[in-house]
């Protein structure tokens, strides 16, 4: 099919855009790989295939090309639903432009709104993470110098008691400044530089995986669904361990805090995730790694503010623990969602693949 399609669409192969090319008939010429991923339809299998029988019963469609016919100009239909012949259904905003270029006659260009919108949260989300880091860089730094002061005013004056027993209330005062000490040290990690190198994503989660089982009680499992074939990544090996070893830590305490439930279960499992934009940047293959558990979900009110600093879903928690998560899959030009309901919660999290892994990858494929 390849061979049909006129030079002048030739940069259709590298769009981000789902773009499908019709004859006079409406039949399918091409479909680029932004179709293929899109609709999850390889695009020798809609080859010569009439339009209405790719996506039957849309009548939208059916209406938006006879306009743009009848007028000889672009139409645009936005967000209205669209089922492919494989039943998957979504919403999607379409635009048909009109070309005479054999053997196109017609060019459709497809949006998925879902996709539009998760870009938009994830610059909404980049931006609230740089302001966050921002103020917590500077509250960070001005809270230690008085800390530090406020300790050793503190020594001194223990030191001046003429009472033993007084000491007391000098240790308290000493602790809760170490205390704090360490927190605002948890602050400042992320600015360290990371120390990019090839690492392997499933040596990562196997350390996650012996740590968890080590703090854990028993009865919590543990269990691995790994894409063994993926290639590794430049990233650093350090901060993508803590990256996930926070957020699968957090399930954990959430299943401990729901006793009675199902038998706690935590699933870590890689796939290969193909014309991904993260950053604004097109990747031809990322690596798609999820945390799994069957805990409680998150409670409703924080869902949206989970990766805000200080909001913590259960007693005792700092609230840094995803702000890290976050700003260490950032570090990486990558990207974390959530999806969570009751019984089921999914952090998902995206990486792009270094460009020689990536050939490689893709020549074993």
């Amino acid at each position: 099919m390849e061979h049909n399609i006129p030079p002048s669409f030739a940069g259709l192969e590298h769009l981000s855009t789902a773009i499908i090319l019709l004859n006079n008939q409406r039949h399918v010429v091409y479909a680029n790989p932004g179709a293929e991923v899109l609709f999850a339809i390889s695009a020798k299998q809609i080859a010569g295939l009439p339009v209405s029988q790719v996506f039957p019963g849309c009548d939208i469609l059916d209406s938006a090309m006879e306009h743009a016919i009848k007028h000889h100009s672009p139409f645009r239909e936005h967000e209205f639903p669209i089922t492919t012949l494989r039943q998957q259904s979504f919403a999607v905003t379409c635009t048909v432009t009109p070309v005479e270029l054999a053997p196109a006659c017609l060019v459709l260009e497809f949006q998925h709104m879902d996709q539009q919108l998760r870009i938009a949260r994830e610059e909404r989300m980049l931006i609230q993470q740089q302001a966050n880091a921002e103020l917590l860089r500077n509250l960070a730094h001005e809270i230690r110098n008085p800390l530090g002061g406020l300790r050793g005013a503190a020594q001194l004056l223990e030191h001046e008691l003429p009472q033993v027993s007084l000491r007391e209330y000098t240790q308290v005062i000493i602790k809760e400044a170490d205390r704090l000490q360490l927190l605002m040290d948890r602050l400042l990690v992320p600015h360290r530089v990371p120390k990019y190198e090839p690492t392997n994503i499933h040596e990562v989660l196997e350390r996650v995986r012996s740590l968890l089982l080590a703090e854990s009680p028993r009865g919590i499992q543990i269990r691995r669904d790994y894409d063994t074939s993926l290639p590794e990544l430049i990233g650093d090996r350090e901060k993508l361990i803590q990256a996930v070893l926070n957020i699968a830590r957090n399930a954990v305490q959430a299943m401990q805090n729901n006793p009675g439930a199902e038998t706690p279960e935590i699933i870590l499992r890689t796939r290969a995730a193909r014309q991904v934009t993260l950053a604004k940047k097109r990747y031809r293959v990322a690596i798609k790694l999820q945390i799994i558990d069957n805990g409680p979900g998150i409670p409703p009110d924080i869902r949206e503010r989970i990766f805000y600093p200080l909001v913590s879903g259960h007693d005792g928690g700092t609230g840094l623990g995803l702000t890290l998560a976050q700003t260490f899959i950032t570090q990486h030009h990558g990207m974390i969602e959530c999806e969570s309901e009751p019984g089921h919660t999914s952090f998902t999290i995206l990486l792009p693949i270094e460009s020689t892994a990536m050939k490689s990858y893709i020549a074993r494929q």
